[in-house]
């Protein structure tokens, strides 16, 4: 009878450790997975800064470069393309969009030397260049925290953990092939 009371006590030991263990590793999936919204979050708050800033920027320059239309509507479609997409990967495809009218504007600049001169658009495109910078520091620690869920998602036995909570990997937040280019800097002479 003491045998069996130990190996029953055992048993219940064994059990209450196995369930810690799994509450625990669900516990683990949710919490990265809270992890990556947050730092998704910290991404969109950068994207809006820069959303924010950019109008006062064409203003700017449409003051000084009235006839350069297309750029001006490329840069308003791809704001609007950002605030109607739903997922994280269609912000950020719709963000990159963003980015290349925003270079196509900063080649419009190149040709006007009167604007490069003027305070306002100086104080702009330093405002402009730190939130890039913010926008740059948010994706790399997303893409970090992307990386940390997705290794729990897959490897075993935490894949196991990740299923039950319903936790899936992320998406990287990547860079348009577009982006891959090196820039041609030109100056006028």
């Amino acid at each position: 009878m003491k045998h069996v009371t130990i190996a029953f006590g055992a048993l219940i030991f064994f059990l209450v450790i196995m369930v810690g263990y799994v509450i625990g590793g669900i516990n683990r999936a949710h919490g990265l997975a809270e992890d990556v919204s947050a730092m998704w979050a910290e991404v969109e708050n950068s994207l809006q800064r820069r959303f924010d800033l950019i109008p006062n920027l064409v203003e700017t320059v449409k003051g000084y470069a009235s006839h350069e239309k297309e750029v001006f509507t490329a840069l308003a479609e791809a704001r609007k393309g950002y605030s109607g997409a739903g997922s994280p990967g269609q912000k950020a495809e719709a963000a990159q969009r963003y980015e290349s009218a925003l270079s196509r504007l900063l080649v419009i600049v190149e040709n006007y030397p009167d604007l490069k001169a003027n305070q306002s658009f100086l104080g702009l495109q330093a405002e402009l260049a730190g939130t890039e910078n913010r926008i740059a520091v948010a994706r790399r620690r997303y893409n970090l925290e992307v990386k940390v869920l997705n290794v729990f998602c897959r490897r075993f036995p935490s894949r196991f953990f990740a299923g039950r909570a319903g936790v899936e990997p992320a998406e990287y937040f990547e860079v348009a092939e577009e982006a891959k280019a090196v820039p041609k800097v030109k100056f006028n002479e």
